[in-house]
């Protein structure tokens, strides 16, 4: 079941077409619908305009394919696309198969009607190996467009929603760069890790051993040490894009630029004194243990002292006052 709605807050559909004939007799018939109000995006970088379609044919292709061979024909129903002038929804019958999650899903093939996906695959529609899912991402992230979203699946439908706007052209550009210098070749995990650091988002810990091979390549960098420690894209990046202030802030401060914010700040309330929460709001990019650290070496050079216990600490500037020896001069 097909529709179409002008805008995302629409109720009424303007178009709606239902498809009942054999998947092979109305596949491209599908696609030549959605891709009529496919629009095209464009963009400049120097001389140079590209564009950029707002659904990709493969990706669409490879979900409704997923929706056909993967969902639970033991449920009643039909599969829906619901297509916006920015995104696609598809909803099949039936919850992931088995032992399948969102979190999962790049990690574990597990075919729930496995003669329909060999029917797929010997009419070259799809691989064996079950890299579709792989490719749904890896295509979106190279366009610079948010990843397959599975929100709303639950034990009763899977629910994937496809959107279609470049989020971040300019990091696009940069990853067609470094793909032509022959960085690569990248993997599906690579290109996961890459759109969770451009978004400053935490990478999965399933992923954090490609850190090491896109350091290795000068695509990222990690700032801080220990569990403080955080990938960054790298300063070409930054330089690419003609940022190098950014990549200064991101790259975060020295430990003496630290040190000396942290008794800056303890000197500007010298009177009431400063307490730990103070500190992580100065220096919101290092950890506790980080702070506490710099701390410490401000103390034991009698730049500052601290008074009371436990939560209670407060930190002042100077030395404590057993801490001077006595002025025998005078």
């Amino acid at each position: 079941m097909f529709e179409y709605r002008s805008s995302e807050a629409s109720i009424q559909f303007q178009q709606r077409k239902e498809f009942r004939e054999g998947f092979f007799l109305f596949d491209e018939e599908l696609w030549k619908t959605i891709n009529l109000r496919n629009e095209v995006q464009h963009y400049q970088e120097g001389l140079f305009v590209w564009d950029i379609q707002t659904f990709n044919e493969k990706v669409v292709r490879e979900a409704i394919l997923n929706a056909v061979s993967h969902r639970d024909y033991r449920f009643h129903g039909s599969v829906f696309i619901r297509q916006y002038p920015k995104k696609i929804e598809i909803v099949s019958p039936g919850g992931f198969p088995p032992g399948i999650t969102p979190e999962n899903i790049l990690l574990r093939q597990s075919p729930r009607n496995r003669r329909i996906a060999e029917a797929f695959a010997r009419c070259g529609l799809v691989e064996r190996s079950g890299q579709g899912a792989d490719r749904m991402f890896e295509e979106s992230i190279k366009e610079g467009k948010p990843r397959p979203d599975f929100t709303g699946t639950d034990d009763f439908q899977v629910s994937l929603t496809l959107k279609g706007e470049v989020q971040n052209p300019r990091f696009l550009t940069f990853l067609q760069h470094v793909t032509q210098e022959g960085l690569g070749p990248f993997t599906t995990q690579d290109f996961l890790v890459l759109d969770s650091v451009q978004r400053e988002e935490p990478v999965p810990q399933d992923l954090k051993d490609r850190l090491g091979f896109l350091k290795d390549r000068g695509i990222v960098e990690q700032t801080g040490r220990g569990r403080g420690a955080k990938p960054i894209l790298s300063r070409r990046f930054y330089a690419f894009l003609g940022k190098k202030g950014v990549y200064t802030r991101k790259r975060g401060l020295d430990r003496e630029t630290n040190k000396a914010l942290l008794l800056r700040h303890i000197e500007n309330f010298s009177q009431e004194g400063s307490r730990l929460q103070d500190f992580l709001q100065v220096l919101p990019q290092l950890t506790r243990d980080q702070v506490q650290k710099l701390l410490g070496q401000l103390k034991n050079e009698g730049r500052i002292h601290f008074k009371g216990k436990a939560i209670s600490v407060r930190w002042y500037p100077g030395p404590s006052h057993h801490e001077v020896a006595p002025n025998l001069k005078n």
